[in-house]
């Protein structure tokens, strides 16, 4: 392990640890850190509000994942989806590369398993202080190199109120190359396909599974 210190870390961390290394440190400390190519990377964790509002987000995700499932067609092969929240979404197979995103989908696996890039269908982020833009464009940047389809942003008014101003989402989209005189810097990015305010009308969207989402569900 390298003597230098985790970069952003309040800790007298490595700047390197390997999987089985973390698994070592004690859980109250090892749930605060990400790693990416072996690299320490602090995530701090936000206030109360940011955890009930991505617990409320899981929750109507889910009610979602399941109504869509019963409402499959039985002539055709069913589809399934598993939410989590704070779940580990893995970017390599020997575990030194993953972030951990507020709330996910992914499609379903065995009771036990891993979450790895290749599984997961959707991840989203509820936005707190320690979010800023550079480390928010760093973690898109990783999440759509691993082909992930859809990525959601939660915006709170970090006011007196603590509730969502912003629910926005994000499609995947590949970069025709053909015929540009340069090659792009990241051949796929996340572009905004839908943004929703508190205004009283719900979210509606038809992917990973159709959405329909009350506010009164997601208010504080």
């Amino acid at each position: 392990m390298s003597a230098g210190a985790a970069e952003g870390s309040p800790f007298n961390l490595p700047e390197t640890l390997s999987w089985e290394e973390l698994q070592e440190l004690p859980d109250d400390l090892a749930e605060g850190i990400e790693l990416w190519q072996g690299r320490v990377v602090w995530n701090r964790r936000g206030p109360l509000e940011h955890q009930r509002f991505a617990v409320r987000m899981r929750n109507a995700l889910e009610a979602d994942a399941r109504r869509a499932k019963r409402e499959e067609t039985s002539g055709k092969e069913q589809r399934c989806w598993q939410v989590g929240m704070g779940t580990n979404v893995f970017f390599t197979p020997d575990r030194s590369s993953f972030l951990t995103p507020d709330f996910l989908v992914r499609r379903c696996l065995p009771r036990g398993a891993d979450t790895f890039a290749a599984d997961t269908v959707l991840v989203g982020e509820v936005l707190s202080g320690s979010d800023t833009p550079r480390r928010r464009q760093w973690k898109m940047d990783r999440y759509a190199e691993a082909t992930i389809p859809w990525y959601w942003e939660i915006e709170l008014d970090s006011g007196r109120t603590w509730d969502i101003t912003l629910v926005r989402a994000y499609e995947l989209v590949t970069i025709d190359r053909a015929g540009l005189p340069v090659k792009p810097l990241r051949p796929s990015v996340y572009v905004p396909v839908g943004e929703w305010e508190p205004d009283g009308l719900g979210i509606e969207f038809p992917e990973p599974f159709a959405l329909s989402i009350a506010w009164e569900d997601l208010a504080f």
